[in-house]
């Protein structure tokens, strides 16, 4: 069966809202106020909590690995207690995956974000039960760019791994398909839309719309290759 398998931050959902928050949390903790912002950083928070908390504190001159990782567990807390409050959706993400089933594609995700997390932010979003799978960063022993969780995610969908393709935001989902042998879509819609096309994914996309023929393109091209 033809898979196609969605990252989540960046790619069907913005959670750079939330995110930074969580982090502006910690560094309010430290004393340093809100250090990151929405119009400069969305782009960092969609890369993960350890990536916002070193940006935040090479910003202000206090890095040091130790510090990032004494408050990470804080971060994540706070998000887990705030993980809703600005994210949303893109338009037509859902619309997008509710095609893809009906032309018999099986769905699912594989996220770098810890896997309870996504669960949680995929229930109180309403659609998780769309989703026929899911493989967070620590559902095994290795994350995105390893290709495991991204072929285990096909797997866990249903699908066939061979026939899959992962829809992303990002270097490290190009690199991820790249690493299984598999082809990838990637959105131009985010914060770092303009640098998709650098990474010379089979696909990219400007619109959810677009997404189920774009489908039937790169992966009738991939197996034909």
């Amino acid at each position: 069966m033809r898979t196609v398998i969605f990252d989540l931050d960046g790619t069907l959902a913005d959670t750079s809202g939330d995110l930074l928050a969580a982090a502006n949390a910690c560094f309010c903790h430290m004393g340093h106020g809100d250090v990151l912002t929405q119009a400069q950083d969305a782009g960092v928070a969609l890369r993960g909590g350890r990536m916002m908390l070193t940006t935040g504190l090479n910003r202000v001159g206090a890095y040091s690995p130790e510090l990032v990782d004494q408050f990470y567990p804080m971060l994540l807390e706070a998000y887990k207690s705030d993980i809703d409050t600005h994210t949303v959706m893109y338009p037509g993400a859902m619309e997008a995956v509710e095609v893809l089933k009906s032309r018999g594609v099986a769905v699912g995700i594989c996220t770098n974000k810890p896997e309870a997390l996504a669960q949680q932010l995929l229930v109180s979003l309403g659609v998780r039960d769309a989703f026929a799978s899911l493989v967070g960063a620590d559902t095994l022993p290795v994350r995105k760019p390893d290709p495991a969780p991204l072929l285990e995610a096909a797997r866990r969908a249903g699908g066939d791994p061979a026939q899959t393709v992962l829809i992303g935001d990002s270097d490290t989902d190009r690199n991820t398909s790249a690493n299984a042998g598999l082809p990838s879509i990637l959105v131009t819609f985010g914060p770092s839309g303009e640098d998709m096309a650098a990474l010379k994914p089979e696909g990219l996309l400007a619109g959810f719309a677009d997404l189920p023929d774009l489908v039937d393109q790169v992966l009738a091209a991939h197996l034909a290759s």
